[in-house]
C-alpha cells in the first residue's frame, strides 16, 4: 500500500517537527542555565540570609536539644525530620521537617526560619522544571539521555571534529561563527558535558529501569531498590534521640567519617530511626549512610563505601552531576563547562534556524526565550529578596510576557536589545535591593561571592549589547549592518 503524502501534509509535518525542536531545545536551554546555576547552590542560600549566625564548630548536645525539641511538637511533625550539621560550604546548623526549618541557637534553642526559597526554586525548575515531581524529573532525565545521543551523534557526524578544535571563526554572528563556536565547545567541553548528560539521565530514569528489571528477573522492584538503598530497620527503642551517644559510637566506628546530616525516619512513631549522613575524605560517594535506634544502639549502614561496585557507582552520581568534591577549584570548572553547554544548546538552535531559507514565528519564539529566561530567573530571585515571594507561576509568566512581546514586535534584533537592558535593569535592582536590606551582610563572606557574580553579570551584559546579532535574528536577506544603523537610528 502506497502512502500519499499531499504537499499541504508535509508542509504541516515539517511546521510541527520545527515546533518540536524548538521546544526541546527551549527545555535544554532552560534545564542547562538552571543546572549551571545549582553548582553554587550552596552560596546562593547563604546570600539569601547572610546574616543567619554561621560556625564550623558546634556543641553536640545543643544539636540534640534543637533536634528533640523539634520532635516533640506534634504540630510539627511530619515523617521525616532533619538535621543539618555546619559543613565548610553552609557552615550552619539548622533543624527541619519537610515543609520548613529552623536555624539552631547556641543554646540549641530554635532560631530564625531557614528561607532560601529562590535557591530551592531554582534546583526544582533544574531537577523538575517546576512540574509534579514523577513527571518532571523523568522529562529532564529523558531530555539527559537526547543530550547523549545527541553530543555521540555529534562526535560521528563530524569527522574533522577534533582536528579543528582550534580553527575558530569569529565573523559578526554569522552561521559559521555559530557553527564554529557550536563545534569548538563541544570538543573542549565533550568528556564533562558526556558525563553531565549521563548522571543527568540516571537521576529520573532509574525508577523506570527497575520496573524493567524487575519485569526482566522477576523480582520485586521494591526488593531490588532495597538492595541498594537499604531495607526500613526493625526498631527495639525508640523516645529521644541520643544524638551525643550516636555521634560518640560514629566516631569510634568510622573514625574517617565526617557526619554532616541526620535524617529521623517515622518520626515520633513506633517505626523511628536515626540514619546519619557521613562524607569520606578523597571518596566521590555523597555519603556514607549509618543507621541508629533513638537510644543510640547501631543497627546497620547502607555500604555506599566499601559495598558491591554498584552501589558506590549509585551514590557517586551527585558529586559528579554537580561537581562538590573539590572545593571552589571544581565549582569553577563546572560553572564554566556548564555555561559552554547551555551556549551549545543555544548556537544549536541558532545554526538550524539560520540554515532554513524563512524566517517566521520560530525566530521572534526563540529569541523571547534565549533572552527572556534570564530575565524571569532574576525577577523571581528579586522578588524573594524584596518581598519573601516566590512563586514558580511569576517565572513562567514573565518569560510568557517576554515570549508574547516578542511575537508581537515580529524583530527578534530589537527584542534581544530591549531583554538585555531588562536583564542589566533587574541584577541592578537585585544588587541595590540586597544591599538596601541586608546592609554590611551583603558585603559580608555569606553574600559576597554572589554579589560579586551578578555585578559580572552586569559586564557580561554589556559585553552582549556590543555584540552583533546572530543570522538566526534577522530577517531573511537582510543586510547585517543596515539593520543595526536602522536599530539606533529608528
Amino acid at each position: 500500500m502506497k502512502l500519499s503524502l499531499t504537499p499541504d501534509l508535509v508542509k504541516r509535518s515539517l511546521a510541527a517537527h520545527g515546533w518540536l525542536g524548538l521546544l526541546v531545545g527551549a527545555l535544554m536551554y532552560i534545564v542547562c542555565l538552571t543546572g549551571t546555576l545549582s553548582v553554587f547552590y550552596p552560596e546562593f542560600e547563604r546570600w539569601e540570609q547572610p546574616g543567619a549566625p554561621e560556625s564550623l564548630t558546634y556543641d553536640v548536645g545543643a544539636m540534640g536539644r534543637a533536634l528533640n525539641d523539634l520532635l516533640s511538637r506534634e504540630s510539627l511533625l511530619t515523617e521525616h525530620v532533619y538535621l543539618n550539621l555546619p559543613t565548610e560550604e553552609i557552615p550552619r546548623a539548622s533543624v527541619s521537617n519537610e515543609e520548613r526549618g529552623w536555624f539552631v541557637e547556641a543554646d540549641g534553642s530554635l532560631g530564625d526560619p531557614v528561607v532560601h526559597d529562590w535557591t530551592h526554586f531554582l534546583i526544582d525548575t533544574h531537577l523538575y522544571l517546576t512540574l509534579p515531581e514523577t513527571f518532571g524529573i523523568v522529562l529532564v532525565s529523558a531530555l539527559g539521555a537526547l543530550l547523549v545521543g545527541l553530543i555521540v551523534s555529534g562526535l560521528f557526524a563530524h569527522p574533522r571534529l577534533f582536528k579543528d578544535a582550534f580553527h575558530l571563526r569569529l565573523r559578526g554572528g554569522g552561521r559559521l561563527e555559530q557553527v564554529d563556536i557550536h563545534n569548538r565547545l563541544s570538543v573542549w567541553g565533550f568528556p564533562f558535558h558526556l558525563l553531565i548528560a549521563v548522571t543527568g539521565a540516571y537521576f529520573g530514569l532509574v525508577i523506570p529501569v527497575l520496573g524493567v528489571i524487575a519485569d526482566a528477573t522477576g523480582r520485586d522492584a521494591e526488593a531490588i531498590a532495597a538492595s541498594v538503598f537499604g531495607e526500613e530497620p526493625a526498631i527495639e527503642a525508640v523516645g529521644e534521640v541520643q544524638l551525643a551517644s550516636i555521634l560518640g559510637d560514629l566516631s569510634a566506628r568510622a573514625p574517617e567519617a565526617n557526619p554532616f546530616a541526620l535524617t529521623v525516619h517515622g518520626a515520633g512513631t513506633e517505626r523511628q530511626f536515626v540514619e546519619i549522613h557521613a562524607s569520606y575524605p578523597q571518596r566521590m560517594i555523597y555519603s556514607e549512610n549509618y543507621r541508629y535506634d533513638s537510644a543510640g544502639t547501631y543497627l546497620d549502614k547502607a555500604g555506599f563505601s566499601d559495598g558491591e561496585v554498584g552501589k558506590q557507582i549509585v551514590y557517586s552520581m551527585y558529586y559528579l552531576h554537580f561537581g562538590h568534591f573539590g572545593g571552589w577549584a571544581v565549582k569553577l570548572i563546572y560553572g564554566l563547562l556548564g555555561l559552554a553547554l547551555t551556549v551549545i544548546s543555544v548556537t544549536g538552535v541558532n545554526i538550524w534556524l539560520a540554515k532554513r531559507r524563512h524566517r517566521d514565528a520560530l525566530n521572534d519564539l526563540w529569541a523571547g526565550i534565549v533572552w527572556g529566561v534570564p530575565v524571569a530567573l532574576f525577577v523571581s530571585a528579586t522578588s524573594q529578596v524584596a518581598l519573601g515571594f516566590i512563586s514558580p507561576v511569576l517565572f513562567w509568566s514573565v518569560l510568557a510576557l517576554c515570549v508574547v512581546w516578542s511575537l508581537k514586535r515580529q524583530d527578534p534584533v530589537g527584542v534581544r536589545r530591549g531583554l538585555l537592558l531588562s536583564w542589566a535593569a533587574v541584577i541592578a535592582a537585585l544588587l541595590t535591593i540586597h544591599l538596601f536590606r541586608f546592609g554590611t551582610d551583603a558585603v559580608g563572606p555569606a553574600a559576597l561571592a554572589v554579589n560579586l557574580g551578578l555585578i559580572l553579570q552586569l559586564a557580561l551584559v554589556a559585553y552582549l549589547l556590543r555584540g552583533r546579532p546572530t543570522e538566526s535574528e534577522l530577517p531573511f536577506g537582510a543586510d547585517k549592518d543596515e539593520v543595526l544603523e536602522a536599530q539606533a537610528n529608528p
